[in-house]
């Protein structure tokens, strides 16, 4: 008769911890979707299309700089100090006026002959957003170079500035970074 008396607690503990778990599932799922997943727009593309077709991507990309060259021209670069921890240098990043900045690229050969029939194509993105990305299809030809039209940067933070270049034979891709200080 003594057992009767007593008090279990073992299914009020198995109810608060399915009632934590649902809790614990539901903060999750909650966070999770309130931050937004950006693709990546690596070489110009889709992240589906970039890694469907690579391989021609980076043969393409072989063929060209065998033979052709991509420079930017006109813009003043950053001074950047290397990690000390890192042992990949870093590369200078353009420097970006806040306001109206325009871009010019030279296209060449290896033997230093301009190319002026190449269709280029430009993009401003942000590493971290494509909110904001900047795609202009068709860059011209002007005066031995390619160059964009005004671009208004409103935004500080980090940029990249992407070009591709598609000759007859094979496609070239330019991406350098570039910084709008605050």
């Amino acid at each position: 008769m003594e057992n009767k008396n007593k008090k279990t607690y073992w299914p009020h503990m198995i109810l608060g911890f399915l009632a934590i778990g649902i809790t614990l599932g539901y903060w999750t799922v909650k966070s999770a979707s309130s931050l937004p997943v950006q693709e990546s727009n690596q070489y110009m593309l889709k992240y589906q299309m970039a890694d469907l077709t690579i391989n021609e991507i980076l043969e393409s990309q072989k063929a060209f700089d065998k033979v052709y060259t991509i420079q930017i021209q006109d813009v003043e670069m950053m001074v950047m100090t290397d990690n000390v921890n890192s042992n990949r240098p870093q590369p200078n990043p353009v420097k970006l006026s806040k306001g109206m900045n325009h871009f010019t690229y030279l296209v060449t050969k290896k033997d230093g002959t301009v190319v002026n029939d190449a269709k280029v194509s430009f993009l401003l993105t942000q590493p971290h957003s494509r909110k904001n990305d900047l795609f202009l299809e068709k860059v011209v030809f002007d005066n031995g170079s390619y160059k964009t039209g005004d671009i208004e940067i409103k935004n500080a933070g980090r940029y990249t500035l992407q070009l591709r270049v598609t000759v007859p034979d094979s496609t070239g891709f330019s991406a350098i970074s570039a910084y709008l200080k605050p």
